[in-house]
Protein backbone atom coordinates (compact mmCIF):
# COMPACT_ATOMS: atom_id res chain seq x y z
CA UNK A 1 0.00 0.00 0.00
CA UNK A 2 1.09 3.42 -0.27
CA UNK A 3 2.16 5.75 2.18
CA UNK A 4 4.72 8.71 3.07
CA UNK A 5 8.05 7.65 4.40
CA UNK A 6 10.80 9.13 5.84
CA UNK A 7 14.30 9.26 4.19
CA UNK A 8 15.83 9.93 6.94
CA UNK A 9 14.87 13.33 8.69
CA UNK A 10 14.80 16.86 7.93
CA UNK A 11 13.12 19.27 6.14
CA UNK A 12 10.26 18.49 3.67
CA UNK A 13 12.44 17.17 1.06
CA UNK A 14 12.74 13.72 3.11
CA UNK A 15 8.92 12.94 2.85
CA UNK A 16 8.13 10.31 0.05
CA UNK A 17 5.89 8.32 -0.71
CA UNK A 18 6.47 4.88 -0.86
CA UNK A 19 5.08 1.22 -0.78
CA UNK A 20 4.71 -0.51 2.32
CA UNK A 21 3.46 -3.69 3.48
CA UNK A 22 -0.32 -3.79 4.11
CA UNK A 23 -1.57 -4.26 7.93
CA UNK A 24 -3.33 -6.94 9.82
CA UNK A 25 -5.76 -7.06 12.48
CA UNK A 26 -4.92 -8.62 16.04
CA UNK A 27 -7.00 -9.69 18.49
CA UNK A 28 -8.87 -6.00 19.77
CA UNK A 29 -7.83 -4.05 16.74
CA UNK A 30 -9.33 -3.04 13.36
CA UNK A 31 -7.74 -1.84 9.96
CA UNK A 32 -9.40 1.50 8.53
CA UNK A 33 -9.28 1.95 4.80
CA UNK A 34 -7.95 5.97 4.98
CA UNK A 35 -10.12 8.97 3.61
CA UNK A 36 -8.30 11.76 5.03
CA UNK A 37 -5.52 12.16 7.64
CA UNK A 38 -4.84 15.07 9.97
CA UNK A 39 -1.52 16.92 9.80
CA UNK A 40 0.19 17.71 13.36
CA UNK A 41 2.67 19.86 14.61
CA UNK A 42 3.96 16.51 16.00
CA UNK A 43 4.60 15.45 12.54
CA UNK A 44 6.78 18.11 11.74
CA UNK A 45 8.61 17.00 14.86
CA UNK A 46 9.14 13.44 14.07
CA UNK A 47 9.80 14.44 10.28
CA UNK A 48 12.94 16.25 12.08
CA UNK A 49 13.91 13.60 13.90
CA UNK A 50 12.91 15.14 17.68
CA UNK A 51 9.39 13.04 18.43
CA UNK A 52 9.90 9.22 17.78
CA UNK A 53 6.94 6.97 18.08
CA UNK A 54 6.23 4.94 21.13
CA UNK A 55 7.55 1.60 21.29
CA UNK A 56 5.51 -0.66 18.89
CA UNK A 57 3.90 2.12 16.60
CA UNK A 58 4.20 2.60 12.91
CA UNK A 59 7.29 4.13 12.06
CA UNK A 60 5.26 6.32 9.41
CA UNK A 61 3.81 9.14 10.44
CA UNK A 62 0.04 9.98 10.89
CA UNK A 63 -1.51 10.26 14.48
CA UNK A 64 -5.66 10.65 13.15
CA UNK A 65 -7.53 9.60 10.23
CA UNK A 66 -10.91 8.67 9.04
CA UNK A 67 -11.89 6.39 6.79
CA UNK A 68 -13.68 2.94 6.79
CA UNK A 69 -13.37 -0.13 8.11
CA UNK A 70 -11.47 -2.88 6.16
CA UNK A 71 -10.96 -5.43 8.38
CA UNK A 72 -12.04 -6.37 12.12
CA UNK A 73 -10.03 -8.63 14.27
CA UNK A 74 -11.12 -11.47 16.80
CA UNK A 75 -12.32 -9.54 20.03
CA UNK A 76 -13.90 -6.69 18.55
CA UNK A 77 -17.68 -5.57 19.04
CA UNK A 78 -19.54 -2.89 17.54
CA UNK A 79 -17.78 -2.66 14.24
CA UNK A 80 -18.25 -4.13 11.04
CA UNK A 81 -16.33 -4.14 7.57
CA UNK A 82 -17.65 -0.61 5.47
CA UNK A 83 -18.51 1.16 8.71
CA UNK A 84 -17.64 4.98 8.53
CA UNK A 85 -15.02 6.25 11.41
CA UNK A 86 -12.48 8.29 12.53
CA UNK A 87 -9.39 7.46 14.45
CA UNK A 88 -6.79 8.56 16.81
CA UNK A 89 -3.68 6.78 16.07
CA UNK A 90 -0.03 6.66 17.65
CA UNK A 91 1.34 6.58 14.25
CA UNK A 92 1.24 5.59 10.71
CA UNK A 93 -1.91 7.71 9.05
CA UNK A 94 -0.21 8.92 6.28
CA UNK A 95 -1.39 5.70 4.23
CA UNK A 96 -4.35 4.22 2.11
CA UNK A 97 -4.74 1.77 5.20
CA UNK A 98 -3.61 1.95 9.05
CA UNK A 99 -4.10 -0.55 12.06
CA UNK A 100 -5.41 0.82 15.03
CA UNK A 101 -6.70 -0.38 18.68
CA UNK A 102 -10.70 -0.60 18.54
CA UNK A 103 -10.73 1.24 21.69
CA UNK A 104 -9.28 4.13 19.67
CA UNK A 105 -11.70 4.43 17.11
CA UNK A 106 -15.22 6.33 17.09
CA UNK A 107 -18.39 7.14 14.69
CA UNK A 108 -18.39 10.01 12.64
CA UNK A 109 -20.30 12.61 14.25
CA UNK A 110 -23.98 12.59 12.25
CA UNK A 111 -23.53 15.69 9.88
CA UNK A 112 -20.00 16.01 9.82
CA UNK A 113 -18.23 14.46 6.18
CA UNK A 114 -15.97 11.81 5.73
CA UNK A 115 -13.12 13.77 4.78
CA UNK A 116 -13.68 16.55 7.44
CA UNK A 117 -14.01 13.65 9.99
CA UNK A 118 -10.26 13.75 9.72
CA UNK A 119 -9.75 17.03 12.09
CA UNK A 120 -11.40 15.90 15.28
CA UNK A 121 -9.49 12.79 16.83
CA UNK A 122 -6.45 14.72 18.35
CA UNK A 123 -8.06 18.19 18.09
CA UNK A 124 -10.90 17.12 20.36
CA UNK A 125 -9.40 14.69 22.61
CA UNK A 126 -6.41 17.03 23.38
CA UNK A 127 -8.89 20.08 24.27
CA UNK A 128 -11.34 17.71 26.07
CA UNK A 129 -8.66 15.86 28.20
CA UNK A 130 -7.34 18.98 28.95
CA UNK A 131 -9.59 21.18 29.15
CA UNK A 132 -12.38 19.52 31.20
CA UNK A 133 -11.21 16.25 32.10
CA UNK A 134 -7.53 17.65 33.76
CA UNK A 135 -8.69 21.76 34.51
CA UNK A 136 -11.60 21.31 34.69
CA UNK A 137 -13.20 24.26 33.29
CA UNK A 138 -16.63 25.56 34.28
CA UNK A 139 -18.95 27.57 33.25
CA UNK A 140 -18.73 31.14 34.22
CA UNK A 141 -14.65 30.89 33.96
CA UNK A 142 -12.45 31.94 31.83
CA UNK A 143 -10.39 30.53 29.44
CA UNK A 144 -7.04 31.81 27.69
CA UNK A 145 -6.11 29.60 24.69
CA UNK A 146 -2.81 30.20 23.24
CA UNK A 147 -2.83 29.71 19.47
CA UNK A 148 -6.32 30.41 19.00
CA UNK A 149 -6.54 30.38 15.35
CA UNK A 150 -5.06 26.36 15.22
CA UNK A 151 -7.05 22.80 15.29
CA UNK A 152 -6.44 23.08 18.92
CA UNK A 153 -6.93 26.60 19.37
CA UNK A 154 -10.73 26.62 17.14
CA UNK A 155 -11.54 23.76 19.30
CA UNK A 156 -10.74 25.00 22.01
CA UNK A 157 -12.93 28.20 21.79
CA UNK A 158 -15.75 26.61 20.71
CA UNK A 159 -15.96 23.45 23.40
CA UNK A 160 -15.50 26.94 25.97
CA UNK A 161 -18.55 29.11 24.33
CA UNK A 162 -20.61 25.73 23.83
CA UNK A 163 -20.23 25.02 28.04
CA UNK A 164 -20.96 28.93 29.00
CA UNK A 165 -17.14 29.62 29.72
CA UNK A 166 -15.24 32.58 28.45
CA UNK A 167 -12.36 32.52 25.85
CA UNK A 168 -9.53 34.56 25.18
CA UNK A 169 -6.73 33.75 22.95
CA UNK A 170 -3.20 34.76 21.38
CA UNK A 171 -3.19 34.73 17.72
CA UNK A 172 -0.76 36.45 15.27
CA UNK A 173 -2.54 38.59 12.80
CA UNK A 174 -5.70 40.49 12.32
CA UNK A 175 -7.06 37.72 9.83
CA UNK A 176 -6.83 35.10 12.55
CA UNK A 177 -8.18 37.83 15.29
CA UNK A 178 -11.33 38.26 13.47
CA UNK A 179 -11.77 34.80 12.81
CA UNK A 180 -11.73 33.84 16.25
CA UNK A 181 -13.88 36.29 17.64
CA UNK A 182 -16.68 35.40 14.77
CA UNK A 183 -16.11 31.80 16.24
CA UNK A 184 -16.63 32.80 19.73
CA UNK A 185 -13.76 34.35 21.30
CA UNK A 186 -14.40 37.24 23.87
CA UNK A 187 -10.84 39.00 23.16
CA UNK A 188 -8.38 37.59 20.78
CA UNK A 189 -4.90 39.26 20.96
CA UNK A 190 -2.32 39.93 18.57
CA UNK A 191 0.70 38.83 20.75
CA UNK A 192 2.85 40.38 18.18
CA UNK A 193 1.52 43.64 18.31
CA UNK A 194 0.68 43.63 21.86
CA UNK A 195 1.77 42.42 25.27
CA UNK A 196 -0.16 40.10 25.86
CA UNK A 197 -0.37 39.46 29.60
CA UNK A 198 -1.54 42.96 30.05
CA UNK A 199 -4.51 42.40 27.62
CA UNK A 200 -5.60 39.58 29.63
CA UNK A 201 -5.15 41.61 32.97
CA UNK A 202 -7.28 44.28 31.25
CA UNK A 203 -10.11 42.26 29.79
CA UNK A 204 -10.36 40.31 32.90
CA UNK A 205 -10.02 43.65 35.50
CA UNK A 206 -7.03 41.76 37.47
CA UNK A 207 -8.41 38.80 37.84
CA UNK A 208 -6.72 36.76 35.34
CA UNK A 209 -7.54 33.16 33.78
CA UNK A 210 -9.08 30.87 35.33
CA UNK A 211 -7.69 27.44 32.73
CA UNK A 212 -4.80 28.70 30.45
CA UNK A 213 -4.10 26.02 27.63
CA UNK A 214 -0.33 26.90 26.73
CA UNK A 215 1.38 25.47 23.48
CA UNK A 216 4.75 27.47 23.81
CA UNK A 217 6.05 26.20 27.70
CA UNK A 218 9.57 28.40 28.53
CA UNK A 219 8.64 31.56 26.38
CA UNK A 220 5.49 32.06 28.00
CA UNK A 221 6.05 30.20 31.25
CA UNK A 222 6.37 33.85 33.60
CA UNK A 223 3.55 35.52 31.75
CA UNK A 224 1.42 32.35 32.20
CA UNK A 225 1.58 32.20 35.99
CA UNK A 226 1.37 35.95 36.42
CA UNK A 227 -2.27 35.74 34.25
CA UNK A 228 -3.74 33.02 36.23
CA UNK A 229 -6.70 33.48 38.54
CA UNK A 230 -6.82 32.96 42.61
CA UNK A 231 -6.79 28.73 41.66
CA UNK A 232 -6.17 29.25 38.19
CA UNK A 233 -4.77 25.97 36.25
CA UNK A 234 -1.88 26.16 33.73
CA UNK A 235 -2.13 23.31 31.10
CA UNK A 236 1.12 23.31 29.31
CA UNK A 237 0.73 20.87 25.76
CA UNK A 238 3.37 21.90 24.07
CA UNK A 239 7.01 23.39 23.60
CA UNK A 240 7.19 25.62 20.52
CA UNK A 241 8.72 28.62 22.53
CA UNK A 242 11.45 26.37 24.59
CA UNK A 243 11.42 23.72 27.44
CA UNK A 244 13.48 25.65 30.18
CA UNK A 245 11.87 28.69 31.85
CA UNK A 246 12.21 30.25 35.12
CA UNK A 247 9.38 29.63 37.40
CA UNK A 248 7.86 31.83 40.08
CA UNK A 249 6.70 29.92 43.05
CA UNK A 250 6.14 32.70 45.34
CA UNK A 251 3.36 33.91 42.23
CA UNK A 252 2.10 30.57 41.63
CA UNK A 253 1.54 29.77 45.62
CA UNK A 254 0.20 33.24 46.28
CA UNK A 255 -2.43 32.56 43.41
CA UNK A 256 -2.72 29.04 44.63
CA UNK A 257 -2.46 27.97 40.93
CA UNK A 258 -1.34 24.57 39.63
CA UNK A 259 0.60 23.77 36.26
CA UNK A 260 -0.04 19.80 34.72
CA UNK A 261 2.32 19.37 31.80
CA UNK A 262 0.73 16.63 29.50
CA UNK A 263 1.07 14.48 26.42
CA UNK A 264 -1.65 12.50 24.38
CA UNK A 265 0.37 9.88 22.00
CA UNK A 266 2.56 7.75 24.74
CA UNK A 267 -0.93 7.58 27.08
CA UNK A 268 -1.96 3.92 27.06
CA UNK A 269 -4.63 2.32 24.93
CA UNK A 270 -6.90 1.91 27.58
CA UNK A 271 -6.54 6.06 28.62
CA UNK A 272 -7.26 6.97 25.12
CA UNK A 273 -10.36 5.15 25.09
CA UNK A 274 -11.68 6.32 27.99
CA UNK A 275 -10.52 9.74 26.88
CA UNK A 276 -12.24 9.25 23.35
CA UNK A 277 -15.61 7.46 25.34
CA UNK A 278 -15.72 10.95 27.31
CA UNK A 279 -15.90 12.40 23.90
CA UNK A 280 -18.60 11.07 21.92
CA UNK A 281 -20.49 11.08 24.60
CA UNK A 282 -20.29 14.43 25.36
CA UNK A 283 -18.48 16.24 22.62
CA UNK A 284 -20.21 14.60 19.30
CA UNK A 285 -23.69 15.75 20.69
CA UNK A 286 -22.75 19.18 20.77
CA UNK A 287 -21.20 18.92 17.07
CA UNK A 288 -24.63 17.26 16.18
CA UNK A 289 -26.30 19.83 17.31
CA UNK A 290 -23.94 22.40 15.31
CA UNK A 291 -22.65 24.24 18.42
CA UNK A 292 -18.91 23.48 17.63
CA UNK A 293 -17.55 22.15 14.09
CA UNK A 294 -14.43 21.31 12.78
CA UNK A 295 -12.45 24.02 11.28
CA UNK A 296 -10.58 22.73 7.93
CA UNK A 297 -8.36 25.20 6.39
CA UNK A 298 -6.96 22.93 3.66
CA UNK A 299 -6.50 19.54 2.09
CA UNK A 300 -4.00 18.33 0.49
CA UNK A 301 -3.33 15.45 -1.30
CA UNK A 302 -0.97 12.42 -0.06
CA UNK A 303 1.78 13.59 -2.76
CA UNK A 304 1.50 16.90 -2.03
CA UNK A 305 2.56 16.16 1.74
CA UNK A 306 5.51 18.41 1.96
CA UNK A 307 3.40 21.55 0.71
CA UNK A 308 0.62 20.09 3.83
CA UNK A 309 3.93 20.31 6.31
CA UNK A 310 5.07 23.87 4.85
CA UNK A 311 1.55 25.47 5.55
CA UNK A 312 1.68 24.26 9.21
CA UNK A 313 5.56 25.21 9.54
CA UNK A 314 4.86 28.82 8.40
CA UNK A 315 1.43 28.86 10.58
CA UNK A 316 -0.25 29.79 7.54
CA UNK A 317 -3.34 27.62 8.63
CA UNK A 318 -6.97 28.35 10.27
CA UNK A 319 -7.74 25.46 11.94
CA UNK A 320 -6.91 21.92 10.64
CA UNK A 321 -4.66 20.83 7.34
CA UNK A 322 -5.68 17.39 6.18
CA UNK A 323 -4.23 14.83 3.70
CA UNK A 324 -6.91 13.49 1.50
CA UNK A 325 -6.48 9.37 -0.05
Amino acid sequence: MRAVVCEGAGGVEVLTVGEIEDPAAGAGEVVIEVVAAGVNRADLLQRQGFYPPPPGAPGTIGLEVSGRIAEVGPDVDGWKVGDECCALLAGGGYAEKVLVPAAQVMPVPEGVDLVSAAALPEVVATVWSNVFMTAQLKEGETLLVHGGSSGIGTMAIQLAVAHGARALCTVGNTEKMDFCTRLGADVAINYKEAEWASVVKEATAGAGADVILDIMGAKYLTDNVKSLAFDGRLVVIGMQGGTKGELDLGRLMSRRGSITGTGLRFRSVEDKGRILTDVVGHVWPLIEAKKVRPIVHSTFALAEVARAHETLEQSAQIGKVLLTL
